[in-house]
């Protein structure tokens, strides 16, 4: 089993690698700080005895992003599980070089492109990180940026998971009658260093009985790479290694095949039916 996993230098996607690792799985991470990265590496070659192919990229760039999924392609003839897990919260308006908002392109755009790229490669599962914060999304495919809309760091991360779960239930679709599955997940409140100059992570960090370990956090996701439900469930949203419901915002069909021709045009994929 080859599993490749984004956002792998840290947080979930770290300890995630490490678990599918000690399963037997060949994993090959992905991160943006090669240095962090190689410790990650470390630690998976010391539970399989094997060291894991490492790669980085940098998802403010899209370009950076077709450079991932040509090494990918050159180098691996299948790819059995694919993890979108890469990600980022920040409380200030930015934009990418792409001329993007940085956390709709780093949380959404990027996977997007990615599991394009790759696509035709994967023979199994595509796995993405959502969050509950989806819940509250209220993604406008026509204003993706938030340009048009009130600026609100926590509302813009809310469509963006949210935009993360729409990509599931239309990637699903697409894929139905192929093998491939895709589902999505919230991993729960972690005590990472994700959105480290929120308070709300600060709370999580610092206040007993708040937050998770990133090893209970990446324990659904391990569970979707390597659990039948990975590939029984296809659209569907876990958290705690369990289907769930969620609202309609999430789920709409129409919504989602919205998103993706929008999607599609920012990052210059052509749409397809």
């Amino acid at each position: 089993m080859i599993s490749v996993i984004t956002g792998a230098s840290a947080g979930i996607g770290a300890a995630a690698a490490v678990e599918l690792a000690r399963r037997g799985q060949q994993v090959v991470l992905v991160g943006r700080d090669p240095a962090k990265v190689a410790g990650v590496a470390e630690r998976v070659r010391a539970v399989s005895g094997t060291a894991p192919e490492t790669l980085t990229c940098d998802y403010t760039s899209l370009e950076d992003v077709r450079r991932l999924g040509a090494e990918l392609l050159a180098r691996y003839p299948r790819i059995d599980v694919l993890i979108n897990n890469a990600g980022v919260m920040t409380t200030e308006r930015t934009l990418t070089r792409d001329g993007h908002e940085t956390m709709i392109q780093v949380n959404h755009l990027a996977p997007f492109l990615l599991t394009n790229l790759l696509l035709d490669r994967v023979t199994g599962r595509v796995i993405t990180t959502s969050s509950r914060a989806g819940k509250t999304g209220q993604v406008d495919p026509s204003d993706l940026n938030r340009e048009r809309r009130r600026w609100s760091g926590w509302m813009q991360y809310g469509d963006t998971k949210q935009a993360g779960a729409l990509f599931t239930v239309e990637l699903a679709r697409r894929l139905a009658g192929t093998g491939v599955s895709a589902t999505c997940f919230h991993p729960g409140v972690i005590k990472t260093e994700f959105a480290a100059k929120t308070f709300l992570m600060w709370m999580v960090k610092n206040i007993p009985g708040m937050g998770q370990t990133v090893e209970q956090g990446a324990s659904t996701m391990v569970h979707l790479a390597t659990h039948p439900d990975g590939a029984a469930h296809p659209g569907r949203y876990f958290a705690k290694s369990a289907p769930q419901t969620v609202p309609t915002g999430m789920s709409d069909p129409v919504l989602a095949r919205t998103l993706w021709d929008a999607s599609a045009a920012a990052v210059a994929l052509p749409a397809k039916a």
